[in-house]
């Protein structure tokens, strides 16, 4: 029995990782469930698991969980504070830790887990691109292992030999990797005009062709910052060289990564865009379990397709590399001025091809410092965002 804590417990890959574990009550018990402040979605998550533990960042939307609770005659305890996720994520019944709270607010839980020697299932990707060396630091500390989440990355895991080791520095050359790629579909805007970009909306930003995921990540992946994010959480997890990393447009979304060995092997992992797969192969790993996902009809898909990015349309990805090379705090400052570039769009006071730009401006305008503590880090994420928000407050009343 594999006892669980669930960061995130109220976003998609929070529900989908409870999908999965419904299916198994005999090989998974949930320890302890968190989220940020969706209350009512967290008493019926409870009440359908029983954890020991729930807990929510604000004190308000804990009471109101606690009286919903208290209503059901369920005895779960509800903690509140921003410290509460690292206290559920550091508990010492609980085996693994699923980390999928979004955005930089996930990471003192993530790393709280990574000291206390769980598994981590890592689905929160500030946790490399924001803290590094920092957060494999922490896992080597605690002794405890790192499994990936992401689809592309979960792919490129599965592709590797048996016994690879996540977080090891030159682990991908060790075992005869010549390249990791990482595919993408190029999300809603992929055959967009470009002169059109200008006028997309956040609900045509958000309607991804192939996945369902929450609104931030969507977005995300219609500007292909996500791939650009899981560049650097691949340059730390493969401990594979930055030009060994490369990005695939693959518009099915049925191929999800491939590694390319020095004999000329590419061995891929293909399966329907369902984050199910990826959640159940950590889970279970190494064991296969049933995951709830319908198998590919290869017959009714006909054809895969690839092609290169474009980085006109996708200057994303190429901000990515960059912050990569320049290292230190500089991933940081593009996970931080994303998202309040991001954060504009969505609210309507930024228009769409602005988000790189905003980034762009904050990449040049923030020092980049040595990662030497995490207080380095969230210094460079609090100016980064500073300089965003000039910057997207000018863009917005620019474009307005």
């Amino acid at each position: 029995m594999k006892r669980l804590t669930l960061l995130g417990s109220t976003g998609s890959i929070g529900e989908s990782t409870l999908d999965v574990v419904a299916r198994h009550p005999d090989r998974f018990e949930v320890v302890a469930l968190a989220a940020r402040a969706s209350h009512d979605k967290l008493a019926a998550q409870c009440e359908r698991f029983v954890p020991r533990y729930a807990a929510l960042a604000d004190e308000p939307s804990a009471e109101r969980l606690r009286a919903a609770l208290r209503a059901k005659g369920l005895p779960t305890e509800v903690l509140a504070g921003p410290a509460s996720l690292e206290r559920v994520a550091s508990l010492p019944e609980a085996d693994a830790v699923m980390a999928a709270v979004v955005g930089a607010a996930g990471l003192p839980g993530t790393l709280a887990a990574a000291r206390a020697g769980k598994q981590v299932l890592l689905a929160n990707k500030e946790a490399l691109v924001v803290s590094g060396s920092l957060f494999l630091a922490a896992l080597a500390e605690g002794g405890g292992t790192l499994l990936p989440i992401d689809s592309e990355h979960s792919a490129v895991f599965q592709s590797l030999p048996r016994g690879f080791v996540c977080g090891r520095a030159g682990e991908a050359r060790r075992t005869g990797v010549r390249r990791i790629l990482l595919t993408a579909s190029g999300g809603p805007f992929r055959a967009t005009p470009l002169e059109r970009l200008a006028h997309v909306t956040p609900d045509e930003a958000c309607a991804h062709p192939n996945w369902v995921m929450g609104r931030k990540i969507s977005v995300d992946s219609a500007t292909m910052m996500n791939k650009g994010l899981e560049v650097i959480e691949a340059f730390w997890l493969f401990g594979a060289p930055r030009e060994a990393i490369e990005v695939v447009i693959h518009p099915q979304s049925v191929v999800h990564s491939m590694v390319e060995y020095h004999d000329g092997s590419v061995i891929a992992q293909l399966g329907a865009p369902d984050m199910r797969t990826p959640i159940a192969c950590a889970l279970a790993w190494p064991e296969r379990i049933e995951a709830g996902v319908a198998p590919v009809d290869f017959a009714a898909l006909g054809r895969l397709e690839f092609g290169g990015v474009d980085h006109a349309r996708f200057p994303c990805v190429r901000l990515a590399f960059a912050a990569l090379e320049r290292g230190g705090t500089a991933p940081a400052i593009l996970n931080a001025a994303n998202e309040v570039a991001v954060e504009s769009f969505l609210a309507g006071t930024l228009p769409f091809p602005a988000i790189a730009a905003g980034i762009e401006h904050a990449l040049g305008a923030t020092p980049v410092q040595a990662l030497d503590s995490l207080d380095t880090a969230w210094r460079a994420d609090r100016e980064a965002r500073e300089a965003a928000r000039r910057e997207v407050s000018r863009l917005g009343r620019a474009t307005g």
